[in-house]
């Protein structure tokens, strides 16, 4: 569904900035430096888990200095609406996975179902290790952790840095807490 221009310019007018560009990046050094402690001497599989963590993973991986590769995953509970359903799988990468250590790279920990999955999918195919980093994480409760958290903010519906809202924003250049939200 497309936003029209007046409902998008509302979204944007109506937002309260929870993190400036400036915080963000400043985040995204501390994962770096923390991401470089617990995988430095591994030759990570780093996965970006589509679509959100595009955004992450681009800004991340210039200041990881050591070995890595990089796919991607994508399973997703959003799908452009503001509220998560099912689990809906479009690229497991499995045998890329097999005796790899790996480094999942998401945008948010949210109720923590889509990592929750996405681990659990990277053991059954065989992952020596599973690490994962979110650069945002919610306060709340969390079906499971991340391992490195860029920075945490309240349970609110947030944009911006490859989070969306109804496909939209991920380019903000911050994150954002929507107004109101219609679910």
């Amino acid at each position: 569904m497309k936003l029209d221009p007046q409902t998008y310019a509302a979204v944007a007018s109506r937002a309260e900035c929870l993190a400036t560009a400036n915080d963000i990046e400043a985040a995204l050094d501390r994962m770096a430096a923390a991401l470089t402690a617990r995988l430095g001497d591994k030759d990570p599989l780093v996965l970006c888990v589509m679509t959100g963590a595009t955004v992450v993973t681009g800004r991340l991986l210039p200041r990881l200095d050591f070995q890595l590769r990089l796919d991607y995953i994508h399973a997703s509970r959003y799908q452009g609406a503001t509220r998560g359903g099912e689990i809906g799988w479009h690229h497991r990468p499995s045998e890329a996975i097999r005796g790899e250590h790996v480094l999942v790279l998401d945008d948010i920990l949210d109720e923590g179902i889509t990592l929750e999955h996405i681990v659990r999918a990277c053991r059954e195919d065989g992952a020596a290790s599973v690490t994962t980093a979110v650069l945002v994480e919610k306060e709340r409760e969390h079906a499971c952790a991340a391992d490195v958290v860029g920075i945490r903010v309240p349970d609110r519906y947030l944009y911006g840095y490859g989070l969306d809202y109804k496909n939209y924003f991920r380019n903000a250049p911050g994150l954002y807490a929507v107004a109101d939200v219609d679910c």
